[in-house]
């Protein structure tokens, strides 16, 4: 399993997106597609039944696009979605991010 899975920030164009980037990498898949449900709609102001998240692969690296806006719209910037496992390898992520960042400001 990925540990580490990069998160594609949409508008609503997140399925446009993913159909467009398996297209033309040969060793790629889409997977699972998950939909606004009547909650998301009401906290989101998606539509019900509307792209929420689709994961795929582009040469075995694991993504997810997300349809996040109007608010939050597509950037050259990604997000890293760390998955669960509470090692103490992955404990100490964070701290060491936060490490590598303040050393940054410096």
């Amino acid at each position: 399993m990925q540990r580490i899975t990069p998160f594609l920030w949409f508008d609503n164009q997140a399925e446009e997106a993913v159909k467009f980037y398996t297209s033309i990498f040969k060793n790629s898949r889409i997977g699972k597609i998950a939909r606004y449900g009547e909650e998301g709609e009401q906290v989101s102001g998606r539509p019900k039944g509307s792209v929420m998240t689709v994961e795929f692969q582009l040469e075995g690296q694991e993504f997810v696009a997300l349809n996040g806006g109007p608010h939050f719209k597509f950037t050259e910037s990604t997000t890293a979605f760390m998955q669960q496992d509470w090692s103490a390898a992955v404990c100490k992520a964070p701290a060491a991010a936060r490490s590598a960042v303040d050393a940054r400001k410096l």
